[in-house]
């Protein structure tokens, strides 16, 4: 079992509006992909929040994890696209998954998961990052935390950033990540001594460092592995390419493939989720043939 916690919201584009938001994409693509899912999270009591909570249904999420805030309204996000397909995103504030009740009696049995997946835009706020960092202290000792850190400024929490760091067993970081973290905890500047300095410090078994268009670097106790970037034949946009590679990457951690294997897949499929407009495709065939292999 794999449980994902944070948002889902709606992100607004220009012409259309697609469901969105990191752990979302990434449980999605994990249920397509054959693995249990939990999927941790809560939408307001509106058109939004009812258009999530039918989409969720009807791809076998269970209803009984998503939350119904009366008061707060289902997140939203206005994403602008530039011309090379990359987006700037707007992120609305005081919405339902801000105050996600990680408390409750039915979600007490999801921290003996497998996996736990979470990120730092849900603990923005001091209640939120109170919630998710009690819920990880839980932890059943066989439990793998997998952090995709997903700082966008100015919903930053230092105090989350650095409790996720110590919850964390496999970290997703990209490169603007990495200098916030390295600027803000006092890590070297250099590189080569930042990445063991990281791993020391917050006892992480493993990074995966996203460069963008230079591609992926992975860091383990058994040294350091470059992936390079899969072009996309056709890009729409970028929205949700480092959720589906953190998809991949776990997984290739679940399944206990090689790790060179999982980052060219991983590199592969996020090529492939810039080619559809929005991070998770409407196609079924989508996930049939991924990279010519099966995970």
């Amino acid at each position: 079992m794999i449980v994902v916690i944070g948002e889902i919201l709606i992100d607004i584009f220009q012409d259309y509006q697609r469901i969105g938001g990191a752990p979302f994409n990434f449980a999605f693509h994990l249920k397509k992909l054959g693995f249990p899912v939990r999927f941790l999270t809560r939408v307001g009591d509106d058109r939004h929040g009812r258009r999530i909570i039918d989409m969720l249904e009807k791809n076998a999420f269970n209803p009984a994890d998503i939350q119904v805030d009366a008061r707060h309204p289902t997140g939203t996000v206005r994403v602008d696209l530039d011309k090379r397909g990359i987006p700037n995103f707007e992120i609305f504030t005081d919405v339902a998954y801000d105050q996600l009740d990680l408390s409750t009696a039915g979600v007490s049995g999801a921290v003996d998961a497998d996996m736990i997946y979470f990120g730092t835009l849900l603990q923005r706020t001091d209640g939120g990052c109170s919630q998710v960092q009690r819920f990880l202290s839980h932890k059943n000792n066989c439990t793998r935390h997998f952090c995709d850190i997903n700082l966008r400024p100015p919903h930053v929490n230092a105090k989350a950033v650095a409790g996720s760091l110590h919850h964390a067993d496999l970290l997703k970081v990209n490169e603007e990540e990495l200098v916030t973290i390295q600027r803000a905890f006092g890590g070297p500047e250099e590189e080569n001594a930042l990445m063991p300095w990281l791993m020391e410090t917050y006892k992480i078994s493993a990074v995966a460092l996203t460069r963008g268009s230079r591609g992926s670097e992975f860091y383990s106790q058994d040294g350091r592995i470059k992936s390079p970037v899969v072009t996309s034949p056709s890009i729409i946009d970028t929205v949700g390419a480092g959720d589906g590679y953190a998809a991949i990457l776990a997984a290739g951690w679940m399944r206990q493939m090689p790790w060179e294997e999982t980052l060219r897949q991983a590199s592969c499929f996020a090529a492939r989720i810039c080619g559809i407009a929005g991070a998770v495709p409407d196609d079924e065939t989508f996930y049939d043939d991924l990279c010519n292999d099966s995970l």
